[in-house]
């Protein structure tokens, strides 16, 4: 009854591919399985997400890679749709970062994000004081590119918030130089995938798009500091990849919250899947037919 996962191969095919695929970010198995049954390629499991939905916690660090390894292996197993991880800043120094690519190889992942963050790190949108050093972030995605050589086989997704990072200490434009200058080092290195985390305007996106070589990911936060474009638009821009990191969880949480008013006032919610949908989504179908042939 488990689905087949899809693999680094499957997700290099979709990003040999001239479109720009919609990527909605789940936080678990029952999300992925939605975003899979729409139609979507891919996914991504967004740490923002699980962080709030696994722990009701923010986005700061506080999961370990051991919570988000258990909720990983959950979600992968649910789909047959190649999943991005959030690996954070690796979890530590190199020889973390080659084990955490390997972990989120045998968890089911096709892919890997990876930042340039100090830790514990923040969503970046939230106000990125510091990233590490030039060498550190460097060396970080070196030993991505190891681990990839040594059979941790994951697309890596390389990240800089350095334009949040920088923009407060040595102003506007430096600090896009620096993240543009650090997505060009990672795409040298061998990074697969180039994300300029938090871009204040289309003329910075056309910038990275234009300067930086690779595929390229743009990340759609509804209210961040991210102009929010039609994936047409961000397709013609250069873009391979848009993320929609807490679309899927800030509708669950708003309809959750809906729900439970409406409780409170006495009736049944309006907007809801009906009994047999949500058998039809956990696949009470598939299972009853597996126990039927077992019982023959």
């Amino acid at each position: 009854m488990t689905p087949t996962t899809g693999t680094s191969a499957d997700l290099r095919a979709l990003l040999s591919q001239e479109a720009c695929h919609v990527m909605p970010c789940c936080f678990d198995a029952l999300s992925a399985r939605i975003v899979e049954q729409s139609g979507c390629p891919l996914t991504f499991m967004s740490g923002f997400s699980v962080a709030a939905a696994r722990a009701g916690l923010p986005d700061t660090g506080l999961l370990t890679v051991t919570e988000m390894l258990d909720q990983g292996r959950a979600l992968c197993d649910a789909v047959s749709i190649p999943v991005i991880g959030d690996g954070d800043t690796g979890h530590g120094n190199a020889a973390n970062v080659q084990r955490t690519m390997h972990q989120f190889k045998q968890a089911g992942f096709a892919g890997i994000m990876l930042e340039d963050q100090v830790s514990p790190k923040r969503c970046g949108h939230t106000g990125v004081k510091q990233v590490v050093e030039r060498d550190v972030a460097i060396e970080r995605i070196t030993a991505a590119v190891e681990a990839r050589r040594q059979g941790a086989d994951l697309v890596i997704v390389a990240r800089t918030d350095a334009r949040s990072a920088f923009a407060e200490r040595y102003g506007q434009q430096r600090a896009l130089d620096e993240a543009l200058w650090r997505l060009k080092a990672f795409a040298d290195l061998g990074a697969d995938v180039l994300f300029f985390e938090a871009p204040r305007s289309e003329e910075e996106m056309l910038r990275f798009c234009s300067e930086v070589p690779g595929k390229r990911m743009a990340n759609m936060l509804e209210g961040g500091v991210t102009p929010l474009l039609l994936p047409e638009q961000l397709g013609a821009m250069g873009f391979h990849l848009v993320a929609y990191p807490l679309t899927l969880l800030a509708s669950a949480a708003y309809a959750m919250r809906q729900a439970v008013t409406d409780l409170q006032n006495g009736k049944t919610p309006d907007n809801m899947l009906s009994f047999s949908e949500l058998k039809d989504l956990v696949r009470f179908d598939a299972y009853d037919e597996a126990v039927s042939k077992k019982d023959t």
